[in-house]
């Protein structure tokens, strides 16, 4: 497939897309974030099926890469609005992934990093009012 099959995969994917995650990923790949940590396409299709149930309009676009053939670092956008909070406008939240491939050229290892201080708990109603007011204390 390739790893600009991939990007394209990420950033077109959609509620049914995520269906096709056997394509790229192997059958015990393993997937981490700051919240969850999981082995197996199923589980990883869970993850991603349940941010589709939690945000409107997601999508990623990756703004960078650094790639060798046995894994890549990817650097992305991730735009999504939240109903609840932030009177429903676009929230970007930005990070990268660590990717590992098989001898098949699949994703084996995928581990995601973003501040989840920064990214999200500064942009909750009356968390980010604490975050913020720390961020004030503790800045030089």
């Amino acid at each position: 497939m390739g790893l600009d099959a991939l990007i394209r995969f990420y950033q077109e994917l959609s509620p049914e897309g995520v269906e096709r995650f056997a394509e790229f990923y192997s059958a015990d790949a393993y997937f981490k974030d700051p919240f969850n940590e999981v082995r197996g396409i199923p589980a990883i299709q869970r993850i991603f099926s349940h941010m589709f149930g939690q945000v409107a309009e997601p999508r990623f676009v990756i703004t960078e890469r650094v790639a060798d053939p046995g894994g890549a670092m990817l650097v992305w956008e991730f735009s999504y609005r939240v109903r609840l909070w932030g009177k429903g406008e676009t929230q970007v939240m930005r990070g990268v992934s660590h990717l590992r491939f098989d001898a098949e050229g699949k994703v084996e290892y995928h581990r995601d990093y973003w501040d989840t201080a920064e990214e999200l708990y500064m942009k909750l109603p009356v968390l980010g009012w604490v975050m913020r007011g720390l961020r004030r204390v503790l800045a030089a």
